[in-house]
């Protein structure tokens, strides 16, 4: 655990190895636990333009405050053993949060359930505790199959890649619930933390291949899902550079009346290029798709009754562009990126585009092997259809981030 960058990486995706894990126990039987994680408090501003509207297309208020950032604190446990030639392990990564909820009042501003009219019951109830990751591994030289719940795969090198994983980006929530949006919906769309079956091949090598079915998701107005989605990714990865692409697909029908339905067929296709030195990089993603929305997978994917089938499912596309600098000898490296998303209209409805896009700077400072310093900027503006004006935030942040 002695590169954050890598840590992170691992706390993400669930990768997270013993060589990295701050705990590691040796069992009598061949088997290893590591423990592993992190804690990041973030102060942030926000400035926000419409009577206090947000940016956030998801509907929120402001999320200024003392919140966690983008990524949440995470605990993570691991077993691992070999047993013959097979590879076995197990993976719990629990990510909580440290805002309170927020627990909205009744009309009147009286409160509800001991709340106080600012949404902060007693003792912060509502705070989240996510279990984000629960999974088992099996693997040998052939590769490895995860089977539970972890981060999807279509767009989770966007993320990954993406500065504000370390800061906020995009506050977003209703009023601060959960994690910030960082760049999802102004950049890329969420991946997701989903039940799974997932064949990846042997790590070690410059190319590595994902594909996997995952629980479908509803995109109303198509309901019924009967087959599991199909995603999949591959990297091809160099020194500091990488190189991906991915996709999905996904079909549902209307719901069944009187022995009619539709169905909608859901695609998206993603990729990027990262070219890095020690000392800079630069990154470029994007991605394109019909029915996967904008923000998180399906969120608005579709319209109407479904009864134009695929033709009532939305187009979007996406991506950002991002440098970073790290100067020689230096543990301080500057980052600044831009990302937009768009969702335009269905066949089969009225001509619309909405849009969101992001810029973000930030300053993160190393101060030791495990504790990151990070300094914010972030302006945002979304774009939606029949709002009477744009949507603009200006959230500058400042925060901590300790991984151990």
């Amino acid at each position: 655990m002695r590169r954050v960058a890598l840590l992170c990486l691992g706390l993400v995706v669930g990768a997270a190895s013993a060589a990295e894990a701050q705990l590691t126990m040796q069992m009598g039987n061949g088997w290893s636990f590591t423990f592993a994680g992190n804690v990041n408090a973030f102060l942030v501003y926000d400035d926000i333009n419409d009577n206090g509207l947000v940016t956030d297309p998801l509907g929120g208020k402001g999320a200024a405050g003392i919140r966690t950032g983008l990524l949440p604190a995470f605990a993570v446990f691991d077993a691992k053993g070999k047993e013959g030639s097979t590879d076995l392990g197990v993976h719990f990564g629990f990510a909580p949060q440290i805002q309170c909820g927020y627990n909205p009042p009744p009309t009147g501003g009286a409160a509800s359930n001991g709340a106080s009219v600012n949404g902060q019951g007693h003792d912060c109830q509502g705070a989240q505790i996510d279990m984000r990751q629960v999974y088992l591994t099996v693997g040998g030289s052939w590769g490895q199959i995860l089977a539970g719940r972890e981060l999807g795969l279509f767009g989770r090198q966007n993320i990954l890649n993406d500065q504000t994983l370390f800061g906020v980006g995009a506050t977003g929530g209703a009023a601060g619930q959960g994690t910030t949006l960082g760049r999802i919906g102004f950049g890329y769309i969420y991946p997701e933390f989903k039940a799974q079956m997932t064949y990846s091949s042997a790590p070690g090598r410059p190319f590595n291949f994902s594909i996997g079915l995952f629980q479908p998701a509803q995109n109303p107005p198509f309901l019924t899902v009967q087959i599991p989605r199909v995603e999949a990714e591959g990297v091809w990865s160099s020194g500091n550079s990488k190189v991906w692409v991915g996709g999905l697909a996904q079909s549902n029908k209307t719901p069944d009346v009187g022995g009619t339905s539709t169905s909608g067929f859901a695609w998206g296709g993603t990729g990027g290029l990262r070219f890095g030195t020690p000392m800079f990089s630069v990154t470029g993603t994007a991605y394109y798709g019909k029915g996967i929305g904008n923000i998180l997978l399906f969120l608005g994917g579709a319209t109407g009754t479904g009864a134009g089938g695929s033709d009532d499912l939305r187009k979007s596309y996406g991506g950002y562009g991002q440098v970073t600098v790290t100067p020689a000898n230096s543990k301080v490296t500057l980052a600044g990126s831009w990302g937009i998303s768009v969702l335009k209209n269905a066949t089969s409805e009225a001509a619309r585009k909405d849009q969101n896009w992001l810029a973000s700077g930030g300053i993160y400072f190393q101060a030791t092997k495990s504790l990151k310093v990070v300094g914010e900027f972030n302006y945002a503006v979304s774009k939606a259809l029949g709002a009477p004006a744009d949507v603009k935030e200006i959230s500058p942040a400042f925060g901590l981030m300790l991984f151990f």
